[in-house]
């Protein structure tokens, strides 16, 4: 017997289960089929609320938030390299709407494609959606956007569009059941509220202990 197999036997004789009891089958199939919701939070209808209430959470988790047009977006990248001290040097995944970044063909940052073997200084992502309850990120794994960007490089850049931003986390599952098909999941899904921190040594907060130690956000206008 497993450890696996030897836990959920413990705690099926702790339930008084066996393991296919039909009711209690049922019950879990319909709850898998339906997916209902928990209770939401009250929260703003309009988008423009919810942007501002997602930029006030994220800033208050220690990042850093900027709303751009989509023609902004590389001027924007470039200035947070150079006001960091920053080479003008990023990596990101193959996600098609940062190929499409309108780069500068002089002096703007050069960009390389791919994950991170952790040798790179800055990384360069888009979300999935972002949720204005608690200014959290939510990226999915995969060649559009690797996972090793999230945590690798010392300073993480994050691309959200305004319209995928929502109120709460049940509108991101529904979107993810929408995109990836009911049922399926992608292999990794990162939920990033600011910069990495721990304050486990003499109750220090001590930024990037984790991960990056900035986070930047631009939220791009729709």
């Amino acid at each position: 017997m497993s450890s696996k197999q030897a836990i959920l036997g413990r705690i099926r004789a702790n339930i008084a289960s066996t393991g296919d009891d039909a009711s209690r089958r049922q019950v879990a199939d319909k709850r898998l089929s339906a997916h209902p919701k928990g209770i939401i939070p009250a929260g703003p209808d309009r988008k423009q609320e919810l942007v501002k209430r997602f930029v006030e959470r994220a800033e208050a988790a220690a990042a850093s938030v900027e709303t751009v047009s989509r023609k902004e977006i590389a001027r924007a990248i470039s200035r947070f390299l150079r006001d960091h001290n920053l080479p003008q040097q990023l990596r990101m995944g193959a996600d098609r709407r940062l190929t499409k970044i309108d780069w500068p063909r002089r002096g703007g940052p050069e960009s390389a494609t791919g994950p991170s073997d952790g040798s790179d200084l800055v990384g360069l992502s888009h979300a999935l959606g972002g949720v204005a309850e608690t200014g959290t990120l939510i990226l999915t794994s995969g060649t559009d956007n690797p996972s090793t960007l999230n945590f690798l490089p010392e300073n993480h850049i994050v691309l959200v569009d305004s319209d995928d931003i929502t109120g709460s986390y049940e509108e991101i599952w529904t979107r993810i059941r929408r995109r990836f098909g009911k049922g399926k999941m992608p292999r990794t899904l990162n939920m990033i509220t600011g910069p990495s921190r721990s304050a486990d040594i003499e109750q220090t907060l001590i930024l990037g202990a984790h991960g990056p130690i900035r986070l930047h956000i631009l939220v791009v206008k729709s």
